[in-house]
């Protein structure tokens, strides 16, 4: 997120009560916050704008938000994602969060809740400068121009992703436990449900482990490590 503007927040929700709510509750004189009604509008706004975080309904008019995630990840995968839903179901949370979804808040939400989220991805995005790399065997993280290689293959991380592989890189060769995880990078305490870690992890291997040597290591019953075995 860059330091020269103020963050960006868009909202994507076709019940107008929902955006005029949150755009009326977000738009500070620290921030910016727009909203768009369907898919097809979010994405041109996304296009423009350059959001730092967008905050999507699954239930839109036009193409649902899984489609838009889809999207956005392809054509922005920088920019945080929370999925908003009346849907409860896990199946729908872990296929959001499998997508690369940041987060994923169920209706009815409490608007103090859904804005502490929105502040954890901003301070998430705020936090990714630094003045090192972190390199366990050829996979380097550039800490200050968040860029991250295998090798020669420079791979690309959404923000939570980015934070839960940094955890790793940052303890390597020592188990970090999935209350850890959690606490590092969500910053509050889900309800134990580890399939919304298992997800992250999952998808961040796809991405890291094309090749040997395999990096991110279960510690069954304990969490996960990284290290060159």
């Amino acid at each position: 997120m860059s330091t020269a503007r103020k963050p960006r927040i868009l909202v994507v929700d076709d019940e107008e009560n929902i955006s005029f709510l949150l755009c009326t509750a977000w738009n500070k004189p620290d921030r910016d916050v727009k909203s768009a009604s369907n898919g097809h509008q979010a994405l041109t706004v996304m296009d423009s704008w350059q959001p730092d975080v967008v905050v999507i309904d699954i239930g839109l008019p036009d193409i649902d938000g899984f489609e838009v995630l889809r999207r956005t990840r392809n054509n922005h995968p920088h920019t945080s994602v929370i999925m908003l839903t009346a849907r409860g179901d896990t199946i729908d949370r872990v296929r959001g969060l499998s997508m690369g979804a940041d987060d994923y808040v169920a209706k009815p939400f409490s608007l103090e809740e859904l804005s502490a989220r929105i502040d954890v991805c901003l301070r998430r995005i705020g936090s990714l400068g630094g003045t090192m790399n972190h390199v366990v065997s050829d996979l380097v993280l550039d800490d200050d121009a968040h860029r991250l290689w295998r090798g020669e293959v420079e791979i690309f991380l959404t923000p939570t992703e980015y934070k839960l592989l940094l955890c790793l890189m940052t303890n390597v060769g020592r188990v970090v436990t999935r209350n850890q995880i959690l606490e590092y990078v969500w910053e509050w305490t889900f309800d134990g449900d580890s399939s919304i870690i298992e997800s992250f992890i999952s998808n961040i291997r796809k991405k890291v482990d094309f090749k040997e040597p395999k990096l991110i290591h279960t510690m069954r019953g304990l969490g996960y490590t990284m290290r060159e075995l």
